[in-house]
């Protein structure tokens, strides 16, 4: 019988007839040779040993290289001497506890985990799913995902598992959910048509490196604006022909959910009594909100930066993105338990939140290993020596600017395999590409809206991605076995046909002559 027009879980395990196709044999090889690889933490383990390794075989090398960064000689570190040992147990703790994503996860999920099992997420859910068709849920969520960047990290911990828990609720593979949104959130996370931090972040490199050539040019922080906005289109529908059409019908012959899955809201008929507890939360999370608001729109809040604005990293909001997350789902959490009945006292708020951190446990040891890797990986030089020399040998090509430009889209996705944040890696090949293709007469708007593709159409299959072993987790809720090489194999068609479908978009868009975004141009003409 259909609950709120989906099929009930007794319908979910039907699977298709069992069909086998070249794509299908391709993903299968992918996930078990991902799979044959130890348990994450221990990878992220082996991992920096080999990193101490190659450090100490390639530091006595001069690799002829130049840090665009300080202006000196790159230089693999040994970090087998003993002062580096030294320095690796003295900042093992700091290391650990500073690894960025750790406390935006468990911050996050603190909050979260009140809203979920005090059942407000799940009394929300069975509203979503009321008036959501079932065709449009999947760009919809994808939509939400890329709108999400605006928060900086929050979609990760709070729109990734929700992409599960509703595809779960409405009759679906719940890993097919969790993949759209990790494509959204991830794989385009240039696209978005709300400006954010990562804007004028990148734009500075990109002006630094463009005062190379030009000593007096200045670009606009949001200059890449409009190609991002309507790139948010070509994600969604990437992400919503394959999750429907390619993804969730191989999950469903080839990765049955598990029987008896645990702490899963269940889309049985809402209450009058949480009906009224699921809209007075929503009421105080609404109020909560709009106070907010009030509270940032002056121009001397206390949450903009010294120069009045609300969206640069230094500015207060920007810093306070994930405990306001946790206030805004406690709050409202606590409220809906209360009201409905789930809680009868404090104790049982504070063992829902228990049990939020009882299920990141595993999160935290491979957190632990993966912070250490990057760590010792950043500190080598291995990666941006990689980056450095990718970007001159394309350099050394002489090829043509069209050609070029899809040379930067390829060179910045295998890159960032290797080095995980957008800035440090633009920071690293930008005084490279940009007075280079000055030289040819093409923009820095453009060669930066190049890499701003390849940067993003990768993050979905390096688990060397902060938040790739979170999203493991997610799965395993669903499927316990899910390894690293099961992400991969579910998320490579993304990252593989939005490389080619958004670089054909960027060189159409190009060739069509439309503005990259506020005061931006496609040619470069010397002052």
């Amino acid at each position: 019988m259909p609950i709120f027009g989906f099929t009930q879980k007794s319908k979910r395990m039907e699977n298709p007839e069992k069909r086998s196709s070249w794509l299908d044999k391709f993903l299968n090889v992918v996930e078990r040779l991902g799979n044959k690889l130890p348990d994450p933490a221990i990878l992220f383990l082996m991992l920096m040993l080999l990193t101490w390794g190659l450090s100490a075989f390639l530091s006595p090398f001069d690799f002829g290289e130049t840090d665009p960064r300080t202006g000196e000689p790159l230089l693999v570190q040994n970090l087998l001497t003993s002062t580096q040992l030294a320095n690796f147990l003295a900042n093992m703790i700091n290391v650990f506890i500073n690894f960025p994503p750790l406390g935006v996860v468990l911050l996050a999920m603190l909050g979260v985990g009140v809203a979920e099992h005090s059942g407000y997420i799940n009394a929300g859910l069975k509203y979503l799913l009321g008036f959501t068709p079932q065709s449009l849920l999947t760009p919809i969520l994808i939509l939400v995902a890329i709108v999400s960047h605006t928060a900086a990290d929050a979609g990760y911990v709070l729109v990734i598992p929700l992409g599960g828990i509703i595809y779960y609720a409405a009759g679906r593979h719940p890993l097919a959910g969790i993949a759209a949104t990790f494509a959204g959130v991830s794989g385009g996370f240039s696209a978005n048509f709300i400006p954010s931090s990562i804007d004028p972040l990148l734009q500075s490199f990109t002006q630094s490196a463009a005062q190379i050539i030009d000593p007096t040019i200045e670009l606009n922080p949001l200059n890449n604006l409009l190609f991002t906005g309507l790139s948010s289109f070509v994600v969604v529908g990437v992400g919503w022909y394959l999750t429907d059409r390619v993804i969730e019908p191989r999950l469903k012959r080839t990765l049955p959910i598990d029987e008896n899955i645990e702490d899963v809201p269940r889309m049985d008929t809402i209450s009058e009594k949480e009906k009224k507890a699921f809209w007075l939360a929503t009421a105080v999370m609404l109020i909560s909100l709009v106070l907010l608001f009030f509270w940032a729109y002056p121009t001397d809040s206390s949450l903009r930066d010294e120069g009045g604005k609300l969206t640069t990293f230094t500015a207060p909001l920007m810093r306070s993105i994930v405990p306001l997350i946790f206030l805004v789902f406690w709050f409202p959490g606590m409220i809906f338990g209360f009201v409905s009945g789930t809680y009868t006292a404090m104790k049982d708020m504070v063992a829902s939140m228990s049990k939020a951190m009882g299920s990141m446990s595993h999160y935290i040891v491979m957190a632990f290993f993966c912070a250490l890797f990057i760590d010792a990986f950043t500190k080598s030089n291995i990666g941006a020596l990689i980056a450095l020399k990718g970007a001159n040998f394309l350099e050394s090509l002489q090829l043509p600017g069209q050609v070029t430009i899809v040379g930067i889209v390829g060179l910045s996705a295998f890159v960032n395999l290797l080095v995980g944040s957008a800035s440090a890696k633009w920071a690293l090949i930008s005084p490279i590409f940009v007075p280079m293709l000055m030289q040819l007469g093409i923009s820095p708007d453009l060669t930066q809206a190049a890499y701003r593709v390849g940067d993003s159409v990768s993050n979905i299959i390096t688990p060397l991605l902060p938040y790739f072993p979170l999203v493991v987790i997610f799965c395993q809720r669903y499927v316990k076995n899910t390894g690293i090489g099961t992400l991969v194999s579910i998320m490579l068609p993304y990252t593989l046909v939005l490389f080619v479908v958004w670089t054909a978009f960027l060189l159409i868009y190009w060739a069509l002559g439309i503005p990259l975004g506020l005061q931006s141009t496609y040619e470069y003409i010397p002052r």
